[in-house]
């Protein structure tokens, strides 16, 4: 069967992406009659634009134009077979792309289920900067998913799940398809905690969702048989400079190699001049910083961040690349970068400095973000740690 989004984007060449061209399409499946200006819209693309992927689809066979836009009948059955959309609940579907959150009247039941999962979920482990989030924030990251076009039909990865968020996607699409037939949809979790892994499996072989877990320690390269397979991909790591920019890493390994891919980044409202030094990471590994959302997740306990986090939406370009591919050596949790005195040496001209406490600087992020004193280079590799 020929894929109408590789004929349109042959054609168009968006800098945008295959992925809007995917979402042009959707919003004609699911809007049938929609104008091209409404699409423009719903696409964030100029009209212009909108109308030359219009044509190439109508070309394709997949499109039709009377009265506004529609999918051919050809159109519909590749979307309902070829991205898994047969038998959803379009209302649902549409209120949530809308104005949907986790308080929706439709998502009462399934809230309550996830509330009785997450309360036997196994205690976190601190000292690997674990945080128990709440029912409700699980649910948004899923609902999120779902309005950035990345879970019906996609592979989706969790860097890491103590939140639960892989059974919180499976559980929105029970709710998307009544008639249980979700089948394109795969959603896989990596961590090094195999409480919480043994936990997702039971959680999953209960409710009936399609989810694998791996068993890894995320300072070794991810494993070979999960690079470039998956769509998106969420992860809450630890709240230290090198944990986001490993966790980050490791998840860009895991994505296909395409532009506009979301990444579904959990991180602690810092200063200015820590996230100063985050956006040179996002910088350096080619990608975009989509969206920003304050207060996004709430956390049970956890005094420290005043209970919440922010949601950073990052997206992939033709530049994307991971900062660390070989086995991460440095401190990564909090406890370990609090105390632990890291000798670098820069890249471009040998110079020494001890990182720490009572070291030359007391972060890496300051020193990435001061440069190097002699030349000031703004790449570093770790000698040794004590």
């Amino acid at each position: 069967m020929k894929n109408y989004i590789d004929i349109a984007s042959a054609h168009i060449r968006l800098e945008e992406g295959t992925p809007v061209i995917e979402q042009f399409l959707l919003e004609c499946y699911m809007d049938p009659g929609i104008s091209t200006k409404e699409l423009a819209r719903a696409t964030l693309l100029p009209v212009p634009i909108a109308a030359a992927i219009k044509k190439e689809l109508i070309k394709a066979g997949a499109l039709t134009q009377a009265n506004g836009v529609h999918c051919t009948v050809e159109g519909k059955a590749w979307i309902e077979k070829e991205w898994g959309f047969s038998g959803i609940n379009k209302n649902l579907y549409k209120e949530l792309m809308a104005n949907g959150a986790e308080s929706h009247p439709d998502l009462a039941d399934t809230l309550v289920v996830l509330r009785d999962i997450m309360s036997l979920r196994p205690q976190v482990n601190v000292q690997i900067d674990q945080s128990k989030c709440t029912a409700e924030t699980s649910l948004r990251r899923a609902i999120l998913c779902l309005k950035q076009h990345s879970l019906v039909g996609k592979r989706i990865l969790c860097v890491g799940d103590d939140d639960l968020v892989s059974v919180s996607i499976g559980l929105l699409l029970q709710r998307l398809f009544p008639n249980g037939k979700h089948f394109r949809t795969a959603i896989h979790v990596t961590d090094i905690d195999e409480r919480f892994l043994g936990y997702i499996r039971e959680m999953a072989q209960r409710e009936k969702l399609p989810i694998q877990c791996h068993h890894h320690d995320l300072r070794q390269p991810l494993l070979e048989h999960m690079h470039g397979q998956y769509d998106c991909f969420f992860t809450d790591p630890p709240y230290t400079l090198q944990g986001m920019t490993l966790f980050v890493s490791r998840g860009i390994s895991a994505l296909k190699r395409r532009k506009g891919l979301p990444i579904f980044l959990s991180f602690a409202h810092k200063s200015p001049a820590f996230t100063l030094a985050m956006q040179r990471e996002f910088i350096r590994m080619g990608l975009t910083t989509g969206m920003t959302i304050p207060s996004f997740n709430e956390y049970e306990g956890a005094e420290m961040i005043a209970n919440r986090s922010q949601m950073i939406i990052l997206k992939t370009t033709d530049q994307t690349t991971p900062e660390c591919t070989d086995v991460f050596v440095d401190a990564l949790y909090t406890g370990e970068v609090k105390r632990t005195l890291r000798i670098y040496r820069c890249k471009q001209c040998g110079k020494k400095v001890e990182v720490g406490v009572q070291g030359d600087v007391s972060t890496i992020e300051q020193l990435k973000n001061q440069g190097c004193l002699c030349c000031k280079n703004d790449t570093f590799d770790m000698l040794e740690r004590s």
